[in-house]
């Protein structure tokens, strides 16, 4: 066959385990190229099925509609905690697929648009800085992630969650590094983080003296900087320090 066959059979999904095995003996540059690409594809394939293992129990359970639930923005000093709720389908392929904070910008908006498309639900929920000052950002966030949970469409029969233990009408399982070990719970943790990074561009417009485009509120030299020179503005959580000092 020559290259440009196989480069079709492989454009058109047809590259199977045995053309792969026929092909490792080829010694044409174009040949190992497809062969190598093929393994690559081959070990994200099955590092992201890893990804599904505690969907795959709870559907040996009988519950095949599982939601992940994560948070974005609970150690900045200015803006909202984001929460965010996904049912993917179960065993769904998205390459590099992962916790949000293991990918880069442009990873994480490719996938966000991806998972917007490919997800059985996606619920985004926005709790504002003044809520978190009112009841702490712990609270904050479980409250978040309950609207997030309960404005699923439809609603899951199981829920994973990152770190955070939830009362709810449904089965739930709080995981730690979750977003590392859960398809549902990364998929979550980079919708959260992408519509988070949004709302503070946004704010970066509006407040420009503070650099929110770049740190997204978090507490960076730039920042802090900023904070002592202008004080706090409007989105700023009087409860976190320094800013409850600025305020006395």
């Amino acid at each position: 066959m020559t290259i440009k066959e196989l480069e079709r059979l492989y454009a058109a999904g047809r590259w199977s385990a045995k053309l792969q095995e026929q092909c490792r003996s080829d010694t044409r540059a174009g040949v190992q190229k497809l062969v190598r690409r093929w393994e690559r594809e081959a070990q994200e394939r099955a590092r992201v099925e890893a990804l599904y293992r505690y969907e795959f129990l709870a559907r040996e359970k009988g519950c095949t509609l599982v939601a992940g639930v994560d948070e974005a923005g609970r150690g900045p000093l200015a803006g909202p905690v984001v929460v965010a709720a996904a049912i993917l389908p179960v065993g769904l392929f998205l390459p590099h697929l992962n916790d949000s904070k293991k990918l880069s910008a442009s990873a994480r908006e490719q996938l966000f648009s991806a998972i917007l498309e490919s997800a059985v639900a996606v619920e985004i929920v926005s709790i504002s800085e003044k809520i978190i000052d009112e009841k702490n950002i712990y609270q904050a966030t479980k409250q978040g992630m309950c609207e997030a949970v309960a404005a699923l469409k439809p609603q899951p029969q199981r829920v994973l969650i990152d770190a955070v233990p939830l009362q709810l009408p449904m089965p739930s399982l709080s995981l730690v590094h979750g977003d590392a070990k859960s398809a549902s719970i990364a998929a979550a943790s980079i919708v959260a983080k992408v519509a988070r990074d949004r709302l503070m561009l946004a704010y970066d417009e509006e407040y420009p003296q503070y650099g929110f485009g770049k740190h997204k509120g978090y507490g960076t030299a730039e920042h802090l900087d900023a904070l002592r020179k202008y004080g706090p503005c409007p989105i700023h959580r009087r409860t976190f320090e320094p800013i409850r000092s600025m305020a006395t």
